[in-house]
């Protein structure tokens, strides 16, 4: 028994539903001895104002590295290759458009200017200890980020997100 027809465009339409992929990026920069994190403001629902990382869906001809590395330089203006893997996130519903499967990459850099642009409404370098609130899983990401990176939680940071 098979799961799939083939449809007239050659495509594949599968009985069982499948998931949406987006990859996020989260960037660390460090200034006077002080941690930031680049945030974008998002313009569109869900959470329309809140504060994210970077990101966006999967195209069809990229990998997940290349989305976040994209949805980074069309939502921030910045350009930025190599990012490390920090995780993928699976919870059924870390989004409230349907089941979306998210991997996460991060990097340290230099804070370079960053322009919001595409559905970002703002793009700010944010210091980790007087963030705003994180829309999705966004806080369980930066802590897992900040373990890769070896980033050290302290004082507010540590309050505000426990």
């Amino acid at each position: 028994m098979t799961d799939y027809t083939k449809t007239s465009s050659g495509l594949y339409a599968y009985q069982y539903p499948r998931p949406s992929v987006t990859a996020d990026a989260v960037l660390f920069a460090e200034r006077a001895g002080e941690v930031y994190v680049l945030l974008i403001r998002r313009g569109n629902e869900p959470y329309k104002g809140c504060w994210a990382f970077p990101g966006g869906f999967l195209n069809m001809d990229e990998t997940v590295a290349r989305c976040a590395e994209r949805e980074l330089e069309e939502e921030t203006g910045i350009k930025l290759t190599g990012m490390q893997l920090v995780g993928i996130y699976s919870d059924v519903e870390r989004d409230p458009r349907g089941r979306v499967i998210t991997a996460a990459y991060t990097a340290m850099t230099t804070m370079p200017e960053a322009t919001a642009a595409d559905d970002a409404a703002a793009a700010q370098w944010w210091p980790l200890n007087a963030l705003p609130q994180l829309a999705f899983d966004h806080e369980t990401i930066l802590r897992d980020a900040m373990r890769v990176m070896k980033i050290k939680e302290s004082g507010i940071f540590a309050t505000k997100l426990k």
